[in-house]
């Protein structure tokens, strides 16, 4: 047998996202776990690719992305967020989100550099950084709130930070940064080198009326951040695999060096059909009240369980504390209400490096009405 190399991520095995979804399929449960819509897209977007693809663009995109969406994402950022990226330098389109996220992380973290991260965290970057030689600094935000100790971030600051990770909106845990958070943060990151790399998958999932703060929105934060974005939250073509990025051009010429190595181009009558697609600002400004209305669905139906609701401020996730109802750690709970109670959804405690056990799980409500019914009725028997 060949003697393999000592593993470069030894800690790492499949995601908690795949373990769920192959959980709830065995057991012909609910899937509320992995954050995917089970409906279909809008067809006027599907008829769009029909067309580019009948068109003949099936060929290689240019490097960076075809230059009409790269147009587009610029003036939705620029609407959005009263922001300025120049299409051509500032905007690279990605192979989604989270490949934004491994080339950016690629492209700056060296060995011995840290990067502070909050948890609960999406599981991917803390594994990136760390493939690079960095170190990982954690901030844990803890239920019910899930707030911010600036305080205690600024501690964790040293001559060594390289970056500091943002996910805003939060997944898992459906909060918000707020003006205060943005300030606290400009005062940290003053008079240093460090970057930002602000993950904002679901800037247009906002409720109640409140304001996503991207960081580009502040001059003293976007000359160092890089923001990622995905078409994939945006509208609900998951398996499409298209995201963005957008940095000033000093930072995007160092994302793109591994951008090119890494994915070169992301696939072309897609960005084609987002591009055109994105000629109606109503197809994403509209996105929060869509999954609003969801969300509450959702809520009302689990009012008269004995699962406490914890405040979701955007994303398509809620929390949802079972301290009531059970002592089981939060993996043993989602197991046995996948296997028991036919619902599949994910333990707050893989978002912790300690694994954290708040008695905390997660539920998808980017399903259809019929689905978050049948899964309410099974949740009200618990």
């Amino acid at each position: 047998m060949i003697q393999l190399p000592l593993s470069k991520l030894s800690n790492v095995g499949t995601t908690i996202f795949s373990q769920m979804t192959q959980l709830a399929n065995e057991n012909e449960a609910i899937n509320l776990s992995q954050g995917f819509p089970d409906f279909m897209p809008d067809s006027e977007l599907l008829d769009h690719v029909n067309h580019f693809i009948k068109k003949g663009f099936n060929q290689y995109a240019p490097m960076a992305g075809m230059i009409p969406l790269k147009e587009q994402i610029a003036t939705k950022i620029e609407n959005s967020h009263r922001a300025i990226y120049h299409p051509d330098s500032e905007i690279t389109v990605t192979a989604g989100g989270t490949q934004a996220i491994f080339t950016a992380i690629a492209s700056f973290i060296r060995k011995d550099d840290e990067v502070i991260i909050f948890e609960p965290a999406y599981d991917c970057y803390e594994p990136t950084v760390e493939l690079f030689g960095g170190i990982v600094k954690r901030f844990e935000m803890k239920a019910p709130n899930y707030e911010i100790d600036w305080n205690t971030v600024k501690n964790l600051v040293s001559d060594k930070t390289r970056m500091i990770i943002l996910n805003n909106p939060n997944n898992p845990a459906g909060k918000i940064l707020k003006e205060n958070d943005i300030q606290e943060l400009i005062k940290i990151v003053k008079g240093t080198s460090i970057l930002i790399l602000s993950d904002e998958v679901y800037e247009n999932i906002v409720f109640d009326g409140k304001e996503h703060l991207s960081v580009c929105k502040y001059p003293e934060l976007k000359e160092r951040s890089i923001m990622v974005a995905s078409f994939g939250k945006l509208f609900h073509v998951t398996g499409w695999k298209v995201g963005y990025c957008a940095a000033p051009e000093h930072l995007t010429n160092e994302f793109r060096k591994i951008h090119q190595f890494n994915v070169f181009s992301v696939n072309t009558p897609m960005q084609l059909a987002l591009a055109e697609y994105m000629k109606n600002p109503d197809h994403y400004n509209d996105l929060a009240s869509f999954f609003q209305e969801k969300r509450d669905f959702l809520r009302q139906g689990l009012l008269n369980t004995s699962f406490e609701l914890l405040d979701c401020e955007g994303t398509y996730f809620q929390a949802l504390k079972y301290d009531k109802i059970s002592d089981k750690n939060d993996f043993d709970f989602a197991r046995e209400l996948t296997i028991s109670h036919k619902v599949a959804s994910v333990p707050f405690s893989s978002f912790y490096k300690n694994k954290l056990n708040e008695n905390v799980i997660r539920l998808c409500f980017a399903k259809k009405k019929e689905t978050l019914e049948k899964a309410l009725e099974n949740l009200s028997k618990i």
